[in-house]
């Protein structure tokens, strides 16, 4: 029985929490061009799209789509291509799906100033046909900087779409000291036409430059991000729409992030009815950690946050629900001479479980943010490699059942 065991151990590895068992993702083959960063996945309950972006000159950059079918994907279409974009390793074009419209947008530079830039959308319904290309989003026509965007379904014709506005800021800069106001927060309804219904401020003080996050509860959607205190505290805030009005912004945690520049290291958050997962990095007290908290009523308040990171996390964090009470939190992390990107899974009760490490990384800029999508029975992988002056996508997905 003893030799069985041990046979079994050897085969399987140790299924105890708190420790690492053998195992390999599988790769999945990128079918775009050689040359390709950005990657951002999007899943709805039967689609999983994967967008990016690849540099047709200098100049010119082209954002494409491709989706999984048939256990790859797709020849990628293209959506939009155009010159002088804002093309950024953190402030990155992404698409959604509502019914099977889509929605996607890029950012355009408004100025010869380096963050001078405005989100213009890309739209096609679900009929079909060519794509609907530079919709305006925000109607300020400052040179400032507007992204960080994320886009959700909100109803059966429309999305909610929030980002990060410097319409109060001076153009011509990022540097704090030359701004006249500080970034802001807003959301707008846009309908399946691309047409802007309705906007609003949600908070007229937040960080710079750290991506937003949305999703929708059982009671209505949700926003986090990184909120910018007058005394440079930047923990996560989230707002709530319940019943018709969007609730003042609160700190889901106070980690006590005390810094005065932006960290360029957004949230991430899931939602399955009244259930909800945020994740999020901090180096408060100069200690560096990604940290996980649930909530169990769409986001009113969250559990005490946890840490999950056992090294020198570099955050860059993605989350996904698994089922009520469990989700898989992925993140980067330099470990002895190495970074990866590594996946943990969580639940409500705190318990420790193995994390996993999916590949390999370059700690830079370039590499970007690792993206994580559930989808079916498996977890979807994106993320950039780099290859001397050259970044190429790469793909992978690993069963549910690992976890």
């Amino acid at each position: 029985m003893k030799n069985y065991a041990y046979l079994l151990l050897l085969l399987f590895g140790s299924c105890q929490l708190g420790e690492e068992k053998l195992w390999q993702p599988e790769k999945i083959e990128f079918p775009g061009p050689a040359m390709a960063s950005l990657p951002f996945l999007s899943a709805s309950e039967d689609r999983l799209l994967l967008s990016f972006v690849s540099p047709d000159s200098d100049s010119t950059h082209a954002l494409y789509v491709s989706e999984f079918k048939d256990e790859a994907f797709s020849s990628p279409e293209l959506i939009t291509r155009g010159e002088d974009w804002f093309v950024n390793w953190a402030d990155y074009p992404a698409i959604v799906e509502n019914q099977g419209n889509l929605l996607a947008h890029i950012l355009k530079k408004s100025s010869p100033a380096t963050f001078s830039y405005d989100i213009q959308m890309q739209v096609r319904p679900k009929s079909g046909g060519t794509w609907k290309n530079n919709l305006a989003l925000h109607k300020d026509s400052t040179l400032t900087e507007h992204g960080f965007v994320s886009s959700i379904a909100y109803s059966d014709s429309s999305y909610l779409v929030t980002w990060l506005d410097g319409r109060q800021t001076s153009a011509g800069g990022h540097d704090h000291s030359a701004h006249s106001g500080a970034m802001s927060l807003r959301v707008a309804e846009v309908n399946i036409e691309g047409k802007v219904i309705w906007d609003e401020l949600l908070d007229a003080r937040t960080c710079d430059c750290c991506q937003t996050t949305a999703t929708m509860t059982a009671e209505g959607p949700i926003i986090l991000y990184r909120n910018r205190s007058d005394r440079e505290i930047r923990d996560i805030a989230i707002t709530r729409l319940v019943h018709g009005k969007w609730t003042e912004p609160s700190i889901i945690h106070p980690d006590g992030w005390t810094i005065t520049g932006c960290p360029v290291n957004g949230p991430r958050v899931d939602a399955e009815g009244e259930n909800v997962l945020a994740a999020w990095f901090t180096d408060a007290d100069q200690s560096s950690a990604v940290k996980v908290a649930f909530s169990s009523n769409s986001g009113a308040d969250f559990s005490q946050a946890q840490s999950i990171s056992t090294g020198d996390a570099l955050g860059r964090v993605d989350v996904t629900l698994l089922n009520e009470e469990e989700g898989l939190i992925s993140w980067m992390e330099m470990k002895e001479d190495a970074t990866y990107l590594m996946v943990q899974k969580v639940n409500q009760s705190g318990n420790l479980f193995p994390a996993y490490e999916i590949a390999v990384m370059d700690p830079s800029r370039r590499s970007g943010f690792p993206q994580m999508e559930r989808f079916g029975d498996w977890i979807y992988f994106a993320w950039t490699e780099m290859e001397g002056p050259e970044m190429k996508i790469a793909l992978a997905r690993v069963g549910v059942d690992t976890f």
